[in-house]
């Protein structure tokens, strides 16, 4: 569901599972005028170079864009001038400055397939020279643009010449295409302002008849029906929201008849239907796996169920339960209203409402959410649990362009906070408690072993944020790089476990003045002074370059009041005011360094020692630590 609710939900429930083509396509224009009139949209330009003809996937793509609330502005390239509008000056492009190019490329772009039984060493070769020659269009896009690329890979042709013999033969085009693939995803896995989207996958789902549509290349110079233009734009919007950190992190979950058959407390554990010994008790047990695969790559687990909480946690001892409590970051089975119930998971998680994902088998209570709760993503999964995780796939709740190391460890780290909030229970004086954590942080310019995880807490991160500019990976490295930025990054630790990368800050110096662009922090860290420790570090930096001053902005948004008086505590004073309550705060930087922060200690690191040797980041050396 986009963050916020438009004005005709009946409406706009034809863009979530199942989603038809044929309506989609008819009200289009309906769907739009109420998608155009939700609030704090995020424009973005999007520059859609196409292989084929382009129209119908820019009115889809728009469509989808609209539907997670970022308003897109489009360049489309010439029909089949994907490479000329790359490789060539184009005046036009440059002038459009994109956000994001996709590349909107299939099989038909493929230069030159191999002759039938052509030597396996010259397909190989022919292999390497048509990755190539894409990976140079990506290069230069990235070189001039600094952009995040999404690039099609391959979908299948049509027809098969060789029949079975396409699975293996090397000079076969379904050989070929897969091989392309292979090559692609490589170049995935190395490069973090790349991305693809799938529709190798996509046209096997949707079927080859349906995904080509007969006449429509020959007609239209369409390389993809209509019908399954529809699914390779919400892919690819799902793909592009996902980088500016409009992802869902939390699945929450009801218990009887969603997790398992029956009802715990009339049926007892040896009573319920999970298992690989009963048809639908199977299909429990695979949508179990599901949850826990999701579990694995990152993505929260909670309970909401309507139950004694003691009988509810007794499902989990069920021999053939995928799923165990310690896998639940929240656990609330009460007899509350659901709503209330949620609100309470949110704040205990410390996350907004437009994070969570709620899945219940009753409809009432589906219902109830999105009236009470809208903000909550409430998919109308039905009844039938073999379906579940589909649903769940189709709505792309999940989706994300890139996996980084801290993402496997968040439910960790909400494990290790519980931790700390039950020490801090024990302690009467705050200042005590904090001590007792035996804080340490590492403060560093930008290396570039955290540059994905750095560019994914900028996106995400909606709560302590004073500008909430958002930046893609292919600019954040841009910054890493820029003499003229102080661009810092801080880890926090203490005796419970490592909380990760937890804290950006961005400036841009001009004269003996730091202008500060960013400044957020994880949620999970509020309270710890985490927020001071930092301000240490980035006055210390511009004590080395000789700097006079910091001008702070505060941008206020929807999420970020808790900031509001950030520069104040700080001791910065009022400078001026700009539009939309914007205001500007000055600190005159003293001579001696800053000690803000009492129960933090600053270390230094392996990957501060790496970032000073590096020459994509210049600012390193800059970085005194104590």
């Amino acid at each position: 569901m986009p963050e916020t609710t438009p004005s005709s939900p009946d409406l706009l429930r034809e863009l979530h599972f199942p989603v038809t083509p044929a309506t989609v396509l008819r009200k289009r224009h309906t769907l739009k005028r109420e998608l155009l009139a939700q609030p704090n949209l995020l424009s973005r330009r999007i520059a859609v170079l196409g292989g084929s003809t382009t129209s119908e996937l820019t009115a889809m793509l728009e469509l989808f864009l609209l539907f997670h609330g970022i308003r897109p502005t489009f360049y489309e390239s010439g029909y089949n001038r994907y490479a000329e509008d790359v490789l060539l000056d184009n005046a036009a492009l440059a002038a459009f400055q994109p956000d994001v190019v996709f590349l909107h490329t299939t099989w038909r772009n493929v230069s030159e397939f191999p002759a039938l039984l052509e030597p396996a060493a010259d397909v190989d070769r022919r292999v390497r020279r048509e990755a190539a020659r894409f990976e140079a269009l990506w290069d230069k896009l990235h070189d001039r643009y600094g952009v995040m690329v999404v690039q099609n890979n391959f979908d299948l042709p049509p027809l098969r010449p060789l029949g079975n013999l396409e699975a293996f033969e090397p000079s076969s085009r379904t050989d070929f295409l897969m091989r392309l693939n292979a090559d692609f995803a490589a170049w995935a896995r190395r490069h973090s302002w790349f991305a693809i989207n799938d529709i190798h996958y996509l046209c096997a789902q949707i079927g080859l008849g349906a995904w080509h549509g007969g006449t429509y290349w020959y007609n239209f110079h369409m390389a993809v029906s209509p019908t399954a233009t529809v699914a390779l734009a919400q892919n690819a919007a799902a793909l592009i929201k996902s980088v500016y950190g409009k992802s869902r992190k939390c699945l929450v979950l009801d218990l009887d008849n969603t997790l398992w058959g029956g009802v715990i407390g009339d049926d007892g554990v040896n009573n319920l239907i999970l298992g690989a010994d009963h048809p639908v008790g199977e299909a429990y047990l695979d949508f179990q796996r599901y949850v826990k695969s999701l579990r694995e790559r990152g993505i929260l687990l909670a309970v909401c169920s309507k139950n004694d909480p003691a009988i509810a946690k007794e499902g989990f001892s069920h021999p053939d339960s995928v799923l165990r409590l310690d896998d639940f970051i929240a656990f609330h089975a009460n007899w509350d209203a659901k709503p209330l119930a949620m609100r309470a998971i949110a704040a205990e998680l410390n996350i907004g409402l437009d994070s969570l994902v709620f899945v219940d088998d009753n409809p009432m209570e589906r219902a109830l959410m999105r009236e009470q709760l809208p903000d909550v993503a409430t998919p109308e999964v039905g009844s039938d649990v073999a379906r579940y995780a589909e649903i769940l796939e189709a709505e792309h709740y999940f989706d994300v362009h890139r996996i980084v190391r801290d993402d496997l460890s968040r439910a960790a780290f909400y494990d290790e906070n519980a931790k700390r909030s039950e020490q801090q229970s024990t302690v009467a004086d705050y200042g005590e408690f904090l001590a007792s954590l035996d804080m340490t942080a590492e403060i560093a310019p930008f290396a570039p072993v955290y540059l994905e995880r750095i560019t994914q807490l900028i996106n995400k991160t909606n709560q302590f944020n004073l500008t909430t500019r958002r930046y893609t990976s292919a600019e954040v490295e841009s910054i890493a790089a820029d003499a003229a930025c102080v661009a810092l990054y801080g880890r926090l630790a203490d005796k419970f476990g490592d909380n990760g990368l937890v804290s950006v800050i961005i400036g841009r110096a001009a004269g003996d003045v730091l202008h500060l662009d960013l400044w957020l922090m994880s949620c999970r860290v509020l309270n710890r002074e985490m927020e001071l420790a930092m301000f240490d570090a980035l006055v210390e930096q511009c004590q080395a370059r000789g700097l006079r001053s910091l001008l702070g902005v505060y941008v206020p948004s929807k999420k970020n009041a808790m900031v509001a008086d950030l520069y104040s505590r700080l001791g910065f004073l009022p400078d001026h005011e700009g539009a939309q309550g914007a205001t500007w705060w000055r600190f005159t930087l003293p001579s001696a360094p800053l000690v803000s922060t009492r129960h933090i200690r600053r270390t230094a690191s392996a990957s501060a020692s790496e970032s000073r040797s590096s020459s994509s980041v210049p600012n390193s050396e800059l970085l005194a630590t104590r």
